[in-house]
Parts: C-alpha cells; sequence; structure tokens
C-alpha cells in the first residue's frame, strides 16, 4: 500500500524553520504504522529534512501557469507512474480541483489547518459541495474549523460522517514544576491580529508592577512596526522549534491573545503540553487547545493585564492551571498519530475485510424498486415486498424507496417523465441514510450517472440487483430484458435472476451472478388448500402487464393457445381461468379468493420453458397448498421430486397427470402438502434475503442454500 502526502508549496519540510504542516505531518509519522508507506512530497530550499521518505518537487516559473499549479503538475508525473492508493493532501484544497481529473483514483483525503472559508477552493458553497464529492475524508484542525466549513450548505448535501476533527499534537513530557521560571511567554507573529499590540502594552505594566519577572517574546512581523522595550522583556525573533518548547518548559505563563479567529492555535498547545498556565482568548478553535486555563471573552489591554497578574499574585492558583493543564493534556503525538492511522484504515480496506471480522453482520440496506403505492394495494403481494420482508425480519435496518411512485409524483414541467428529479431524491437519500448495501429490483429509472456519484461518494459501497422476467433468447421482450441488465452493469456488483446463470451468455464473467427462487412470505402465502375440499381442479390467471390491471383484446400470446388445448382435452375438469375469453385478471385479495378454491395450479410462463425460470405465480400456487403443475424443462426436479411437484414433458402427459391428481384426494392433498413445506422451509422469503447479503458481501460462505449447493 502507497499512501503520498502533498504538502502545501514552499512549505519547510525541515528542521531548519519547518512550517505548521510541517510540523504535524513530521510529528504524525514518527508513531504511525503506516510510516514506511508514506512519501512525503514538498518543495524546500533545505537540503536538511525530515527523516521521513522524501521527494522534493523542483518548480520551475512558467509564464502562464501559477507556481501552485505548476508544483502540482510535478507532483502528478511521478504520482502517474507509481500509483498511490491515498493521497493526503494539506491545507491546499484547489489542489483537490487540479488533480481530480487526472488521475485514475480518486484516493483523496484533505487536511484544513485553516479557516476552509479563507481559502482558494473552499470559499464558495459550490467549491466546497465539490469537495465532500470528490474527499474520502475531510479533516479539520478544530470543530470551529468544520462548522465554517459546513456554513450555508444544506444538510442532506452534507456527508457528515466524512468531515473529521483531528486536532494538531503536541510533544508531552515530564515537568518538574519547582523549576518553572518567573517567565511570561508571546509567541507568534507579532502583529495586531495575534494580539501583540495588547499583550504589549500589558506586559510592559506587568513588568513594571512585577520586577522579579521576566517576558519572552519569539517570533517577528516585518510589516507590523510594533515595538515594545522593557529591561526584563526579550524580543528574540523566530528560533528553531526545539528553542521554543525549551522556553516553553521553563516558563510560568504563557499568553496567546489572537484578535483573529485561530482556526487551532500550536502556541497555546505546546504552551498547555509544557505545563504553563495558559492565557487564551475566546477566538475560533483556540479553546480546544486546552484543558485547564483562562479565557478571555473581552479581549483588551485591561483584561490581559488583569488575567496576567492575578495569576503572578496567586501562586496556587497558577500552579493549578499549571499542573491541571499537563496533567490533562492528551492530544500527544500517538494518540493523534492513532487517530489518522484509524482514517487512513477506514479508507484503505475493503469492506470484506471489516465484515469477515463480524460474526452477525447486519448491513444498512435502500431497497430500490417499484412498492406500487399508487396501485392501492393491488400490487402488493409482489416479489419486491416479499425480499424486502426477508431483510427486515433478518434485523437490517431497510429503507424503502419506489422509484416509481416517486417518478409519477415529481412530473413537472421541466421535468416530463420525472427521472431528473428521482435520480436527485436517490442520491440524496442515499447522503442521508449511508446504506451499505443498494438493492435494486428492476429500477429501470435509477441512471448509470447516479451509481457512479455514489460510488463516488461511497467507495465500499455495496449495489446489486435481482430480475425477475423471463431471458429466454426466443421469448417475450428478450432484448428489452438484457438491455436493463446490462444498462448498470458498471457499478454492478452482483445479479440475482430466477433464471439460472448458465443459460443467460451476456452476463459479465467477472461478476457475481447468481440464481435466486421466487420466494415464499409466511405473510403472503397464508393458504392451506390441502386441507380442504376445493371447488375447482386447476386455476391459472393470465395478465397482460401488472401496472396494465387489464387485458388487451387483440392480443393473444402463446399460454391461450395452450390453455384452450387444455381444456378442449380436458373437458370434464374444472378450470377456473382468469385473464382468457374475456375474463379480466383478477388482483390482491380477489386473487387469493379464487386461488383458495382449487385443487391445482399450472405454472406456465410466458416463452419457451428455460433452466430455474418462473414468474412469482410459482409462489402463489406451491405456496398456498396447491399441487404445482410445472414443465420439467424448468429443471426444478433438481430442487423438487415427483411427490412435490408434478412434472410434466407436453400437453398430452400433463393432461394425464391432471386427471390423475384429480381423481385421487389422498394424492392430491399430500403433493401440495409436502410442496408447500420444502418450498417454505428451502425457499422462503428470509432465506433469498439471506442469500442475496452474504454472497455479495462474502461471509458466512459456508452456509448452505438448496438451490445452490446440489
Amino acid at each position: 500500500m502507497k499512501i503520498s502526502v502533498l504538502l502545501p508549496y514552499k512549505e519547510n519540510f525541515s528542521p531548519d524553520y519547518p512550517g505548521a504542516v510541517s510540523l504535524f505531518v513530521n510529528d504524525t509519522l514518527k508513531y504511525s504504522n503506516f510510516k514506511n508507506n508514506v512519501t512525503v512530497y514538498g518543495s524546500t530550499n533545505y537540503k536538511n529534512t525530515f527523516n521521513h521518505k522524501y521527494q522534493n518537487l523542483v518548480v520551475n516559473n512558467k509564464i502562464f501557469k501559477s507556481q501552485n499549479r505548476v508544483y502540482v503538475d510535478e507532483f502528478l508525473k511521478i504520482e502517474n507512474k507509481t500509483g498511490s492508493d491515498l493521497i493526503e493532501i494539506h491545507n491546499r484544497p484547489i489542489y483537490i480541483k487540479y488533480l481530480e481529473n487526472k488521475l485514475k483514483k480518486n484516493n483523496f483525503i484533505l487536511y484544513f489547518h485553516n479557516d476552509p472559508l479563507s481559502m482558494n477552493g473552499s470559499k464558495s458553497v459550490n467549491e466546497r459541495l465539490n469537495l465532500i464529492k470528490k474527499c474520502h475524508r475531510i479533516i479539520f484542525n478544530s470543530i470551529w474549523s468544520k462548522k465554517r466549513f459546513i456554513q450555508d450548505l444544506n444538510s442532506e448535501d452534507v456527508v457528515y460522517e466524512n468531515l473529521l476533527v483531528i486536532n494538531q499534537s503536541a510533544r508531552k513530557i515530564n515537568i518538574n514544576f519547582n523549576k518553572k521560571k518567573k517567565i511570561i511567554t508571546f509567541v507568534g507573529k507579532l502583529n495586531k491580529s495575534k494580539g501583540y499590540d495588547l499583550f504589549g502594552n500589558a506586559i510592559i505594566k506587568i513588568l513594571n508592577k512585577h520586577k522579579d519577572w521576566k517576558s519572552v517574546v519569539i517570533g517577528d512581523e516585518p510589516r507590523d512596526k510594533l515595538n515594545f522595550e522593557h529591561k526584563n522583556l526579550s524580543v528574540i525573533g523566530f528560533v528553531k522549534h526545539n528553542t521554543v518548547l525549551n522556553y516553553y518548559k521553563s516558563a510560568s505563563i504563557a499568553v496567546v491573545c489572537s484578535r483573529w479567529e485561530e482556526p487551532f492555535g500550536r502556541s497555546s498547545l505546546e504552551a498547555a503540553a509544557n505545563g504553563c498556565a495558559v492565557i487564551i482568548s475566546n477566538k475560533g478553535g483556540l479553546p480546544e487547545t486546552i484543558t485547564n486555563g483562562v479565557i478571555i471573552d473581552n479581549l483588551t489591554v485591561a483584561s490581559i493585564y488583569s488575567s496576567i497578574n492575578e495569576l503572578i499574585l496567586n501562586y496556587n492558583k497558577r500552579l493549578n492551571y499549571q499542573k491541571l493543564s499537563h496533567k490533562n493534556f492528551y492530544l500527544t503525538h500517538q494518540y493523534i498519530s492513532k487517530k489518522i492511522d484509524h482514517v487512513r484504515n477506514n479508507v484503505i480496506k475493503t469492506y470484506k475485510n471489516i465484515y469477515l471480522k463480524k460474526n452477525n453482520f447486519k448491513p444498512r440496506i435502500l431497497h430500490v424498486t417499484n412498492f406500487n403505492e399508487r396501485h392501492n394495494g393491488r400490487l402488493f403481494f409482489n416479489t419486491g415486498k416479499r425480499i424486502n420482508n426477508g431483510f427486515v425480519r433478518l434485523g437490517n435496518s431497510v429503507l424503502e424507496f419506489s422509484d416509481r411512485d416517486i417518478q409519477k409524483n415529481y412530473k413537472t414541467y421541466s421535468d416530463i417523465n420525472g427521472k431528473k428529479k428521482l435520480n436527485e431524491k436517490f442520491i440524496k437519500t442515499c447522503k442521508n441514510y449511508k446504506p451499505d448495501l443498494v438493492v435494486l429490483g428492476h429500477a429501470d429509472l435509477i441512471s448509470e450517472e447516479s451509481l457512479g456519484e455514489l460510488r463516488d461518494n461511497s467507495p465500499n459501497i455495496k449495489i446489486v440487483q435481482w430480475f425477475l422476467d423471463p431471458l429466454n433468447t426466443r421469448g417475450p421482450d428478450y432484448l428489452k430484458n438484457k438491455k436493463r441488465i446490462l444498462d448498470k452493469i458498471n457499478h454492478i456488483d452482483a445479479n440475482f435472476l430466477t433464471t439460472s446463470p448458465d443459460m443467460i451468455k451476456f452476463l459479465p464473467k467477472n461478476k457475481l451472478n447468481l440464481f435466486i427462487p421466487n420466494p415464499c412470505d409466511q405473510s403472503f402465502e397464508t393458504l392451506n388448500n390441502f386441507e380442504k375440499e376445493c371447488e375447482y381442479d386447476v386455476f391459472f390467471a393470465i395478465s397482460h402487464g401488472v401496472h396494465r390491471g387489464n387485458l388487451k383484446y387483440k392480443r393473444i400470446e402463446d399460454r391461450e393457445i395452450f390453455l384452450k388445448k387444455l381444456m378442449y382435452i380436458l373437458k370434464n375438469i374444472k378450470f377456473d381461468i382468469y385473464g382468457l375469453d374475456k375474463i379480466q385478471p383478477v388482483w390482491a385479495d380477489n386473487y387469493l379468493k379464487c386461488v383458495s378454491n382449487s385443487k391445482m395450479g399450472l405454472n406456465l410462463s410466458r416463452g419457451e420453458p428455460l433452466k430455474y425460470y418462473s414468474s412469482d405465480r410459482i409462489v402463489q400456487i406451491i405456496g398456498n397448498g396447491l399441487v404445482t403443475l410445472i414443465d420439467e424443462r424448468t429443471k426444478y426436479n433438481d430442487f423438487f421430486n415427483k411427490d412435490e411437484m408434478v412434472f410434466y414433458k407436453n400437453i398430452s402427459d400433463l393432461s394425464e397427470k391432471i386427471l390423475k391428481v384429480s381423481r385421487d384426494e389422498k394424492l392430491r392433498k399430500r403433493i401440495a402438502k409436502k410442496g408447500k413445506d420444502k418450498y417454505f422451509k428451502y425457499f422462503n422469503s428470509n432465506i433469498v434475503a439471506d442469500f442475496i447479503i452474504n454472497k455479495t458481501f462474502q461471509i458466512n460462505n459456508k452456509k448452505k442454500y438448496l438451490w445452490h449447493d446440489k
């Protein structure tokens, strides 16, 4: 595994006057489990760099390109050859824009060390939304910085899980508080933004009053000429970082009194780690840098003077702040490094590795199919509902997303078919719900582009589809159904089909293609016809499209011809047939009422029989205790015996077997009961749902399924 860390241009990755970002990267890398996998990229004039794998990028001036752009281009030349698994970009959101379309993998983690709203690439709402979309994680150095980033963003567009706060760190060492000297420090740029003008005026008064105290000021600022002089005041300019830490180690009081909203504040952080009594202004992320200290709300010369003066006069209070500040300090390099490694692990690990460690994994599932709300319950008893019931009964969190209903309800003049709004709603739903698994059931209206965006937002998500319609090359709608399956195939992890996949030549070999039976459901199939006498011998119902709801009178299909021949042969058999001879189809509860009156049900699907294919008619027959009559070319005898289903070779063979069963009530009831019992035992909605989850995530591989492990 390779990780590239891209520093800001001209950031000195060197112990000779390093920038804050370089210190952060160096200090946390020392304790990282990934330190041997990381290459740091930067551009510095210092030959002496930190002791990590480092690549210096040479930037030559170009007339029509900014130096930042040239810097990123130099990084790209190397990255395109080496190919990192993860690219960590520090404090330059604009670099994401430069990189996003140039790399095959966009595995970005972006670190903010400053106010996001002040930086190129994250000032506008659209820029920040793009960063959310393009980055696996965005890390802020304080809660304040994170709040700035999400300012004015619609909460539905924000993936909060991917926006993390990881503070800067400091080294914590043992402190002998008896050796603390009467020193007050100020570290930082000597300008008004840092409040140096206020501190300077306050510290002169303090030093005049407390003549045994001294103050050390570290830093400079050529642009702001703020000069304060006192015999006990030392202004020593910028010094090496270790020298700063030594001053903190011996100092008693440290003052960080910024006027501006500090995103975090390294000075107060390091002062706290070294056991100083810290005084800070209540600005930006400064309060997050200390656990115990003095926080000034109303920043003035008087308030700074008063705070310092009180700590000088009250030794016990000063010592208490010093000890508590040091004792409660937790933002160590080790602690922060561990948090960063945790993020790296979560980004790089596949779901498979994570889930195999879990004994009882319950994925969060977004189930996208037609739940038929707009049909007023007419199509309630459908396969989508059965599978959904299985997901729920297994204890998973399941969100139903009825694509056809949403599409119908959101049509507008600007979006005539409602598809645009549907896909927008799909993406927002995924962002809010954060599913582990998206299950598509005939979800033809969900676009390939939406699935691609979902993949970008959630790289580890699993997307599968189930498909129920016939796939016989000489059957109905073959080309249309083929297109429906392949339409989104680039983003699909697995296909679950009610036809044997080895009969379907167009399925990609690099995808997981598996058969599932039409599931029965304990709440749908509630009849036991084998327990009672029935008025009719054979039940069958045709529809010319479930959404249409009624017959197309000019349409004649092969099943009608077959049925009329069968009824002609079996004149003495009582048939209960719907969808034929101007008898309209029956639906929902009326369908169940009609099914309840028959001994046998004919499982006759459109087109030529194909291995394992059946419509959900088979469930309504066998699941309600009718004898199932099925063509042996479906190969269902791979799963059921002849005393559980009645298999026929042709219409003549079927006629003979119908006669035999109709005349033998004991035989009829025995076959019907054994068939239902077996179907409910092995082909129920819980087991089918369990199969979809286990095979998708490749867990519980030892578990056997009747249709899969014959």
